[in-house]
C-alpha cells in the first residue's frame, strides 16, 4: 500500500491525539484500503464515548481530509 499516504494520515492523526489523549483516549489506524478508505478504532475513553461519532466525524474524518484529500472515506471500527 502506499506508505507516504499511511505516513500523511499518521502525521494527520498525531496532531489530533494530544486532544483524544487528554480525555483518557486515542486512536489507532487500522488499515487504508485500495480505494482510499481510512478505517481507525477510537481506543480508551474514546472508544465507549457518547461523543465518539461526533469525534470521528467533526473532528478525525475531517483533518484527514483536509490533509489528504484523495481520502474519499473515513470508517469507525469496533473489534
Amino acid at each position: 500500500m502506499n506508505t507516504e499516504i499511511i505516513e500523511k494520515i499518521e502525521i494527520a492523526l498525531n496532531g489530533m491525539r494530544p486532544f483524544l489523549q487528554a480525555d483518557g483516549g486515542d486512536v489507532e489506524l487500522v488499515e487504508l484500503t485500495e480505494d482510499m478508505e481510512v478505517k481507525l478504532r477510537l481506543v480508551g475513553n474514546c472508544s465507549n464515548c457518547s461523543m465518539s461519532s461526533m469525534t470521528m466525524k467533526a473532528g478525525i474524518e475531517s483533518g484527514i481530509r483536509n490533509a489528504l484529500p484523495q481520502i474519499l472515506k473515513v470508517t469507525a471500527v469496533t473489534e
